[in-house]
């Protein structure tokens, strides 16, 4: 695969043309948009589905665009819905419990190279 981290998506990204990946367990994610330094994704999870606990190199926000979820992050727990966030700063441990099936927007600085493949 060619170096990732100087590729990045078209300027305009229609979401209705846009890969929507079923990542199993009631959650699928789609790609909006990223370069070198940043990338947004949005997140749709089903009631039940979990995000396991994880860590990763970068810094992340989330935008909780509609559901209701259980979120982990750093040892504390938040029942957080439609119109909150959160910032998780690097290496932090963090995952969610989704209690009412919603789609999140996460934001992740640098791009994440792990959600690329050819084609995105």
């Amino acid at each position: 695969m060619a170096t990732l981290v100087s590729a990045a998506s078209p300027p305009f990204v229609v979401a209705k043309e846009t890969l929507k990946e079923d990542l199993g367990g009631g959650i699928s994610r789609q790609i909006l948009g990223y370069g070198p330094e940043v990338m947004l994704v949005r997140v749709w999870l089903e009631k039940g589905s979990v995000g396991d606990v994880h860590t990763h190199p970068h810094s992340q926000t989330t935008y909780i665009e509609s559901g209701k979820f259980e979120v982990f992050i750093d040892g504390e727990k938040r029942v957080l819905e439609a119109g909150d966030s959160t910032y998780i700063a690097p290496h932090l441990e963090h995952g969610l419990v989704c209690l009412e099936t919603g789609a999140l927007l996460d934001s992740f600085s640098p791009v994440r190279e792990d959600f690329l493949s050819e084609g995105n």
